[in-house]
């Protein structure tokens, strides 16, 4: 069967057992591989051939989560990493160095922001921010001779702004460099970017991917479709002396920006994942569409809730339909965006940490995205190392909470949410 559905791609895409083989993805809990000469093991080395020889670069069980996630975001391969963390440096590093230059949305998560505000740079790799709601003019303005990539994300984490893909594409392209886009809070079940224009999309697979909350992984996919013989990425099509001189592009076709992501910078910096986490991460990848769709629906009732409370001073959320970003999210995510809910209640910061306090059913954590409903104040924890400047830039409020929202009973979520609001007027 061909053109399976995202639903069935969850749990079939990327491992079909033969005759007496395990049902389930099995673990192959080993560093290494053995075969039975020298020349088959040298020809691995070369790239000459396909297998397995050091889970660094390559696992059977990595392998299977990696040809799902590819199929699941359309692309023509995907690496799994051992952090989301992971995955954002690697898709830069792949093809932007030293001396060379990027352009970024300010509106990402916050650790990705600390990313390429600080370490990045400090690897010799300017960044140029731009508002999310940049036009093509200023996405044209911000592009420089030696720029070699685009990076936005879907839907920001937490200030939940929608990226106009096809717009930040359309500058990339004309300007020769590739979009990178993360993925993350809508997931391939409610958006496919790739089919928008971009050319490679990062995951933090410990959010809704996983959705359990019990590994931490990245992953990166690679479109396919970007033409990287136009001269300003050498790196993919001149020889690799360090693969007796291999050409990437010539070797992997298509497939030759993963290819280089595996072979030299997984081999170099080693942020594999581990066998166990893969296991785990197909695990909630089963479940993805079924979680997606019920996240997406309590949301929109907890959204639609708190807008109606008095005592809420705001509520950001793309599925409502006076939202500033309503109209991208349903040409973008038409079945809906994901659980989170960015919101502000009355009476500031002693007012949002007295609700949070008061919870009983959902829980104050730096996590985000998993089935348990669970709440967070991204200014004092996941980006409190920005300026109160670089806050507003990034679209998080001093008194921005978000809340994500799980797949409990709605009614249970509701009446958790009620009383602490109560309790919080009350402070």
């Amino acid at each position: 069967m061909k053109d399976l559905q995202r639903d069935t791609l969850c749990i079939h895409a990327g491992y079909k057992p033969g005759n007496g083989q395990p049902r389930v993805v099995p673990i192959v809990q080993s560093t290494t591989y053995t075969y039975e000469s020298s020349q088959e093991m040298g020809d691995l080395f070369d790239l000459k051939a396909e297998g397995f020889f050091y889970t660094r670069l390559g696992n059977p069980t990595n392998d299977c989560v990696e040809r799902k996630i590819a199929a699941l975001e359309g692309g023509v391969g995907a690496m799994i990493t051992s952090s989301g963390q992971a995955a954002s440096l690697l898709s830069v590093l792949n093809i932007c160095t030293a001396g060379q230059h990027m352009v970024c949305s300010s509106a990402i998560y916050g650790g990705t922001f600390n990313l390429f505000f600080k370490t990045i740079k400090e690897m010799g790799v300017e960044v140029t921010f731009v508002p999310p709601a940049a036009s093509l003019e200023e996405l044209r303005a911000a592009m420089r001779e030696n720029t070699r990539c685009v990076f936005a994300e879907t839907l920001s984490n937490p200030s939940l702004v929608v990226t106009d893909l096809e717009l930040f594409a359309q500058a990339a392209h004309e300007h020769g460099v590739p979009l990178i886009v993360d993925n993350t809070f809508p997931t391939p079940i409610n958006c496919r970017p790739i089919e928008f224009g971009a050319d490679i999309v990062v995951h933090s697979t410990t959010k809704y991917m996983d959705g359990h909350a019990v590994q931490v992984g990245g992953v990166i996919v690679d479109s396919g479709k970007f033409n990287w013989d136009n001269g300003k990425f050498p790196a993919l099509t001149e020889p690799d002396e360090s693969y007796h001189g291999v050409v990437y592009t010539k070797q992997f076709g298509p497939a030759a920006y993963i290819a280089k992501a595996r072979c030299h910078l997984m081999r170099d910096l080693g942020a594999q994942a581990a066998p166990m986490n893969a296991f785990l991460l197909n695990l909630g990848l089963e479940t993805l569409a079924l979680r997606m769709e019920r996240h997406c629906q309590n949301a929109q009732k907890v959204a639609e809730y708190l807008q109606s409370d008095p005592r809420v001073s705001w509520v950001n959320h793309p599925g409502l339909p006076g939202n500033p970003y309503y109209a991208l999210a349903q040409k973008y995510m038409p079945h809906g965006s994901c659980g989170v809910v960015a919101f502000g209640i009355k009476g500031g910061r002693e007012a949002a940490q007295k609700f949070m306090d008061s919870l009983e059913l959902a829980s104050v954590v730096t996590h985000v995205a998993d089935l348990r409903t669970c709440v967070l104040h991204p200014a004092s924890t996941t980006h409190r190392q920005l300026s109160d400047q670089q806050l507003q830039e990034a679209g998080v409020p001093a008194d921005l909470i978000r809340l994500s929202v799980g797949i409990e009973s709605l009614e249970d979520i509701l009446a958790d949410l009620k009383q602490a609001i109560e309790k919080a007027g009350k402070a």
